[in-house]
Protein backbone atom coordinates (compact mmCIF):
# COMPACT_ATOMS: atom_id res chain seq x y z
CA UNK A 1 0.00 0.00 0.00
CA UNK A 2 1.08 3.99 -0.26
CA UNK A 3 1.47 6.17 2.79
CA UNK A 4 0.15 9.55 1.64
CA UNK A 5 3.19 11.17 3.58
CA UNK A 6 5.84 9.57 1.33
CA UNK A 7 6.44 6.73 -1.40
CA UNK A 8 5.12 2.92 -1.33
CA UNK A 9 3.99 0.47 0.83
CA UNK A 10 2.37 -3.05 1.25
CA UNK A 11 -1.03 -4.84 2.31
CA UNK A 12 -2.28 -8.65 3.11
CA UNK A 13 -4.78 -10.96 5.58
CA UNK A 14 -6.72 -14.54 6.27
CA UNK A 15 -9.72 -16.97 6.12
CA UNK A 16 -11.17 -20.34 5.80
CA UNK A 17 -8.10 -22.53 3.47
CA UNK A 18 -5.90 -23.88 6.68
CA UNK A 19 -1.72 -24.41 5.10
CA UNK A 20 1.12 -24.60 7.42
CA UNK A 21 2.88 -21.33 7.64
CA UNK A 22 6.00 -22.26 5.82
CA UNK A 23 4.28 -23.98 3.12
CA UNK A 24 3.40 -21.92 -0.14
CA UNK A 25 -0.18 -21.89 -1.26
CA UNK A 26 -0.85 -22.39 -5.21
CA UNK A 27 -3.36 -20.47 -6.70
CA UNK A 28 -6.55 -20.84 -8.19
CA UNK A 29 -10.16 -19.33 -8.58
CA UNK A 30 -10.07 -17.16 -5.63
CA UNK A 31 -12.48 -14.55 -5.62
CA UNK A 32 -10.13 -11.02 -6.54
CA UNK A 33 -10.14 -7.54 -5.30
CA UNK A 34 -8.77 -4.53 -5.33
CA UNK A 35 -7.31 -1.84 -2.53
CA UNK A 36 -7.04 1.78 -4.01
CA UNK A 37 -6.06 5.24 -1.95
CA UNK A 38 -6.17 8.63 -3.46
CA UNK A 39 -3.49 7.73 -5.75
CA UNK A 40 -6.22 5.82 -8.05
CA UNK A 41 -8.59 9.05 -8.08
CA UNK A 42 -12.11 9.47 -7.05
CA UNK A 43 -13.23 6.91 -9.51
CA UNK A 44 -11.44 3.76 -9.81
CA UNK A 45 -12.53 0.92 -12.33
CA UNK A 46 -14.42 -1.82 -9.86
CA UNK A 47 -14.47 -4.59 -13.33
CA UNK A 48 -13.51 -7.90 -12.42
CA UNK A 49 -13.72 -7.20 -8.83
CA UNK A 50 -15.55 -9.00 -5.97
CA UNK A 51 -14.25 -6.82 -3.15
CA UNK A 52 -11.92 -3.72 -2.32
CA UNK A 53 -10.10 -2.27 0.16
CA UNK A 54 -10.07 1.56 0.41
CA UNK A 55 -7.99 4.14 2.59
CA UNK A 56 -9.53 6.09 4.68
CA UNK A 57 -6.86 7.29 7.20
CA UNK A 58 -3.04 7.70 7.95
CA UNK A 59 -1.97 8.51 11.61
CA UNK A 60 -4.42 10.92 13.31
CA UNK A 61 -4.20 14.02 10.65
CA UNK A 62 -4.50 12.58 6.97
CA UNK A 63 -8.09 11.43 5.41
CA UNK A 64 -8.28 10.76 1.97
CA UNK A 65 -10.44 13.10 0.11
CA UNK A 66 -11.62 10.78 -2.48
CA UNK A 67 -12.81 7.90 0.23
CA UNK A 68 -16.42 8.76 0.30
CA UNK A 69 -16.65 8.91 -3.67
CA UNK A 70 -14.42 5.40 -3.73
CA UNK A 71 -16.45 3.95 -1.05
CA UNK A 72 -19.67 4.56 -2.58
CA UNK A 73 -18.21 3.54 -5.95
CA UNK A 74 -17.56 0.21 -4.88
CA UNK A 75 -20.32 -0.56 -2.59
CA UNK A 76 -23.01 1.12 -6.12
CA UNK A 77 -20.61 -1.02 -8.29
CA UNK A 78 -21.91 -4.43 -6.08
CA UNK A 79 -18.62 -5.14 -4.49
CA UNK A 80 -17.67 -6.32 -0.56
CA UNK A 81 -16.11 -3.11 0.72
CA UNK A 82 -14.02 -2.24 3.54
CA UNK A 83 -10.98 0.58 4.60
CA UNK A 84 -8.35 0.68 6.00
CA UNK A 85 -5.62 3.10 8.15
CA UNK A 86 -1.89 3.34 7.09
CA UNK A 87 -0.54 3.27 10.54
CA UNK A 88 1.98 5.79 11.83
CA UNK A 89 3.17 4.40 15.35
CA UNK A 90 5.89 7.38 15.85
CA UNK A 91 3.33 9.76 16.19
CA UNK A 92 0.23 8.80 18.39
CA UNK A 93 -1.00 5.65 20.20
CA UNK A 94 -2.65 2.54 18.96
CA UNK A 95 -5.74 3.78 20.28
CA UNK A 96 -5.80 7.15 19.66
CA UNK A 97 -5.39 6.44 15.68
CA UNK A 98 -8.14 3.64 15.92
CA UNK A 99 -10.69 5.98 16.95
CA UNK A 100 -9.36 8.28 14.14
CA UNK A 101 -10.17 5.87 11.92
CA UNK A 102 -13.91 4.56 13.07
CA UNK A 103 -14.66 8.55 13.12
CA UNK A 104 -13.52 8.71 9.56
CA UNK A 105 -14.64 5.52 7.48
CA UNK A 106 -13.36 2.86 9.33
CA UNK A 107 -16.18 1.63 11.16
CA UNK A 108 -18.13 -2.04 10.06
CA UNK A 109 -21.80 -2.79 10.28
CA UNK A 110 -23.32 -6.27 9.51
CA UNK A 111 -24.57 -5.62 6.43
CA UNK A 112 -22.70 -8.42 4.34
CA UNK A 113 -21.70 -5.88 2.15
CA UNK A 114 -18.98 -4.35 4.71
CA UNK A 115 -15.06 -5.85 5.81
CA UNK A 116 -14.34 -5.38 8.93
CA UNK A 117 -11.49 -2.30 8.97
CA UNK A 118 -7.77 -3.48 7.96
CA UNK A 119 -4.58 -1.79 10.35
CA UNK A 120 -1.66 -1.21 7.45
CA UNK A 121 1.29 -2.00 9.42
CA UNK A 122 4.54 -1.94 7.23
CA UNK A 123 7.91 -0.28 6.93
CA UNK A 124 7.82 3.28 7.21
CA UNK A 125 7.49 5.76 4.37
CA UNK A 126 10.04 8.22 5.98
CA UNK A 127 12.33 7.27 8.58
CA UNK A 128 13.39 4.28 10.82
CA UNK A 129 11.88 0.93 9.58
CA UNK A 130 10.02 0.36 12.60
CA UNK A 131 9.58 3.86 13.71
CA UNK A 132 12.31 3.81 16.54
CA UNK A 133 9.79 1.33 18.72
CA UNK A 134 11.51 -1.62 19.73
CA UNK A 135 9.76 -5.08 19.06
CA UNK A 136 7.92 -4.97 22.27
CA UNK A 137 6.34 -1.84 22.10
CA UNK A 138 5.30 -2.36 18.88
CA UNK A 139 3.62 -5.12 20.08
CA UNK A 140 2.06 -3.23 22.52
CA UNK A 141 1.15 -0.54 19.70
CA UNK A 142 -0.42 -2.76 17.40
CA UNK A 143 -2.80 -4.12 20.56
CA UNK A 144 -3.87 -0.77 21.78
CA UNK A 145 -5.56 0.01 17.95
CA UNK A 146 -6.79 -3.73 17.79
CA UNK A 147 -8.28 -3.70 21.55
CA UNK A 148 -10.16 -0.37 20.91
CA UNK A 149 -10.79 -0.82 17.26
CA UNK A 150 -12.88 -3.75 18.59
CA UNK A 151 -13.95 -1.86 21.40
CA UNK A 152 -15.88 0.34 18.94
CA UNK A 153 -16.64 -1.95 16.42
CA UNK A 154 -17.21 -5.10 17.67
CA UNK A 155 -15.10 -6.79 14.88
CA UNK A 156 -11.00 -7.13 15.16
CA UNK A 157 -9.34 -5.31 12.45
CA UNK A 158 -7.78 -6.98 9.88
CA UNK A 159 -3.84 -6.75 9.94
CA UNK A 160 -2.18 -5.94 6.38
CA UNK A 161 1.49 -6.71 6.65
CA UNK A 162 4.42 -8.71 5.36
CA UNK A 163 6.59 -11.55 6.94
CA UNK A 164 9.52 -9.55 6.84
CA UNK A 165 8.57 -6.32 8.48
CA UNK A 166 6.34 -8.28 11.05
CA UNK A 167 9.47 -10.73 11.49
CA UNK A 168 11.63 -7.59 12.19
CA UNK A 169 9.57 -5.20 14.10
CA UNK A 170 7.38 -7.33 15.98
CA UNK A 171 9.88 -9.93 16.62
CA UNK A 172 7.59 -12.24 15.00
CA UNK A 173 4.66 -12.06 17.34
CA UNK A 174 2.14 -14.67 17.15
CA UNK A 175 -0.20 -12.56 19.77
CA UNK A 176 -2.50 -11.59 16.98
CA UNK A 177 -3.25 -14.44 15.04
CA UNK A 178 -5.77 -15.68 17.11
CA UNK A 179 -8.29 -12.25 16.72
CA UNK A 180 -6.99 -10.77 13.75
CA UNK A 181 -7.44 -11.85 9.90
CA UNK A 182 -3.99 -11.94 8.22
CA UNK A 183 -3.76 -9.73 4.94
CA UNK A 184 -0.33 -10.58 3.43
CA UNK A 185 1.67 -8.71 0.78
CA UNK A 186 3.67 -10.57 -1.60
CA UNK A 187 4.10 -10.24 -4.95
CA UNK A 188 5.19 -13.49 -6.26
CA UNK A 189 3.88 -16.55 -7.85
CA UNK A 190 3.21 -18.03 -3.76
CA UNK A 191 2.40 -16.32 -0.96
CA UNK A 192 5.37 -17.77 0.66
CA UNK A 193 6.08 -18.18 4.42
CA UNK A 194 3.61 -16.79 6.66
CA UNK A 195 3.89 -14.03 10.20
CA UNK A 196 4.09 -16.62 13.52
CA UNK A 197 0.75 -17.71 14.95
CA UNK A 198 -1.35 -17.21 11.41
CA UNK A 199 -1.97 -20.91 9.72
CA UNK A 200 -3.46 -19.59 6.28
CA UNK A 201 -3.81 -16.38 4.96
CA UNK A 202 -7.19 -14.30 4.59
CA UNK A 203 -6.57 -11.68 1.97
CA UNK A 204 -3.13 -11.88 -0.13
CA UNK A 205 -2.19 -8.82 -2.42
CA UNK A 206 -0.30 -10.59 -4.74
CA UNK A 207 0.50 -7.66 -7.34
CA UNK A 208 0.99 -3.73 -7.11
CA UNK A 209 0.76 -2.99 -11.00
CA UNK A 210 -1.29 -1.40 -12.49
CA UNK A 211 -3.26 -1.33 -8.78
CA UNK A 212 -2.91 -3.20 -5.92
CA UNK A 213 -4.87 -6.46 -6.36
CA UNK A 214 -5.67 -9.07 -3.72
CA UNK A 215 -7.53 -12.32 -3.39
CA UNK A 216 -9.64 -13.91 -0.57
CA UNK A 217 -9.27 -17.35 0.30
CA UNK A 218 -12.01 -18.83 0.28
CA UNK A 219 -15.16 -18.73 -2.23
CA UNK A 220 -17.54 -15.77 -2.81
CA UNK A 221 -20.09 -17.06 -0.08
CA UNK A 222 -17.53 -17.55 2.43
CA UNK A 223 -16.39 -13.67 2.24
CA UNK A 224 -19.99 -12.48 2.89
CA UNK A 225 -20.28 -14.74 5.70
CA UNK A 226 -17.04 -12.97 6.89
CA UNK A 227 -18.61 -9.82 5.94
CA UNK A 228 -21.58 -10.49 8.17
CA UNK A 229 -19.26 -11.34 10.95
Amino acid sequence: MKSTISATALLSLACFVSAAPSREVEKRAYPTGIDVSSYQGASPSWSGSSFAYIKATEGTTYTNPDFASQYNGAYNAGLIRGSYHFAHPDSSTGAAQASYFVKNGGGWSADGKTLPGALDIEYNPSGAECYGLTAAAMVSWIQSFSSEYNSLTGRYPVIYTTTDWWTTCTGNSAAFASNSPLWIARYSSSVGTLPAGWSYWSFWQYADSPVDEDYWNGTAASLKTFALG
